[in-house]
């Protein structure tokens, strides 16, 4: 499946953060790409505050966890995995 928003990281209504910015997706980004796809992307819950954020971050932090690129660093430091 092609990539259904540019992949773009340095100007205006850019989708994806820079490394140093800590990686992953801005907020325009997702909404594109929920609009694009139908899908429910959320933003990164690195202080979960519900019982439903501890578990997406949970869930996030196993799944990267081999993740050794540096964006894949980046957004795992983002979610304080």
């Amino acid at each position: 499946m092609a990539n259904p928003i540019s992949k773009t990281t340095r100007g205006k209504g850019r989708h994806f953060q820079s490394v140093s910015e800590g990686g992953g997706m801005t907020e325009a980004g997702r909404k594109a790409y929920n609009r694009a796809t139908g899908s429910n992307l959320q933003a990164p819950a690195p202080n979960p505050r519900t019982p439903k954020e501890r578990a997406r971050k949970k869930s996030f932090c196993a799944r990267s966890q081999s993740w050794s690129g540096p964006r894949g660093k980046a957004a795992r430091r983002r979610w304080r995995c």
